[in-house]
């Protein structure tokens, strides 16, 4: 991302505990302008397609997703196959954040069109430290605008 440039990321984390975690180590390292977090699928799906709560709201210039896969109601997968099937989002860049790394759904991710996927680790530190190199992924990305 250059410096300057506005960005939301959306954060889609059913465990309260990883999002305050994520949450905070991207604050820490500055990365993000706003910060949204929905606890499942179907959540964010209404809000890339502007449905349910998210009807009147105006959509992000700049956006960024980090995705779990283990998500109630709507899975991760059904989630990033909507995305990345829908003109109006497919370019939206997904980070995969998730607990497994079963080289079969790293496979169906990348499949599916995500564009980075890192595995949440158990330990404490290392956790921090996944998501402190996610922040350094992050300050060198370029991201198009959404809208």
């Amino acid at each position: 991302m250059s410096i300057g440039d506005p960005i939301t990321i959306l954060l889609i984390e059913d465990d309260p505990g990883h999002a305050r975690l994520i949450e905070k180590n991207l604050k820490r390292e500055k990365i993000a302008d706003k910060l949204v977090v929905l606890g499942n699928g179907k959540e964010a799906i209404d809000y890339f397609f502007g449905q349910g709560k998210y009807s009147d709201m105006q959509p992000a210039d700049r956006l960024l997703v980090l995705l779990d896969l283990n998500l109630p109601v709507i899975d991760g997968f059904e989630v990033l196959r909507r995305l990345k099937t829908d003109p109006r989002t497919k370019g939206i860049p997904v980070i995969v954040l998730t607990s497994t790394d079963d080289k079969r759904d790293v496979a169906r991710c990348y499949d599916l069109g995500c564009n980075v996927f890192m595995t949440k680790p158990v330990n404490y530190e290392k956790f921090c430290e996944t998501i402190r190199n996610l922040a350094t992924i992050l300050t060198a990305m370029s991201l198009p605008k959404t809208g």
